[in-house]
């Protein structure tokens, strides 16, 4: 099984899920995302959100590929791109971090590390642009009906939780939370590390020395 990371792209995008590909949900504020649902199609409205996002500021979503099948997706940006990020009880992501709007793995690649793999893709995009943390606002009612009827286009907060996420406001429905990129690119050192411990617990004589056979005993 061959898994791939890539950026998000005006060609990519197409790869998205469908409803994703269609959902304005964050690029808009709710009363601009509830006239372009109404006027037609939004999916245009999401193009041009990423084509104005990836000429101002970059790259602003990454995929993950399976088997050349598209596996999984996250999206992310400064907060001033973002009009949902103003929306929640627990705004406004701090002045240091950029916002993970959402993150999704379809449900056929699930539990396989595709999350894991996303989110540290993203830290280590936004560490070489100098940025410090990743936040979040997390779902912890993931899969109920939202206030206003519909459920929100947000990742469940246990999602986050597991992938390193640490809650800086707490909120009985949606937390925000927060992830230091020295942390998230920690985790392949932390494996490097302990195999090198594991190996250092033997000797060179013990790894490279070849296994000599039983000496045989007689009885008289």
């Amino acid at each position: 099984m061959s898994r791939r990371l890539v950026s998000l792209t005006l060609d990519t995008l197409e790869d998205l899920p469908r409803p994703c590909r269609r959902c304005v949900f964050w690029e808009l504020d709710p009363v601009a995302a509830e006239r372009a649902c109404a006027a037609g199609d939004p999916g245009l409205e999401k193009e041009a959100w990423v084509s104005q996002t990836l000429l101002e500021w970059g790259s602003c979503g990454k995929l993950a590929y399976v088997d050349g099948m598209p596996a999984g997706f996250v999206m992310y940006a400064p907060p001033a791109y973002v009009p949902r990020s103003m929306a929640f009880p627990t705004s406004p992501v701090s002045a240091d971090a950029a916002l993970l709007m959402t993150a999704h793995v379809v449900t056929a690649f699930a539990g396989g590390g595709l999350g894991r793999m996303l989110v540290q893709g993203v830290a280590r995009d936004l560490t070489k642009r100098g940025i410090k943390a990743i936040e979040a606002f997390g779902d912890a009612k993931f899969g109920d009906v939202g206030d206003d009827g519909e459920p929100g286009c947000l990742a469940p907060a246990d999602f986050f939780l597991s992938v390193g996420f640490k809650t800086v406001r707490q909120h009985p429905r949606f937390p925000r939370l927060r992830l230091e990129l020295r942390t998230a690119l920690s985790w392949k050192s932390d494996v490097e590390y302990a195999l090198e411990k594991l190996l250092g617990s033997m000797s060179p004589e013990s790894l490279l020395r070849p296994v000599r056979p039983a000496t045989r005993t007689t009885t008289s």
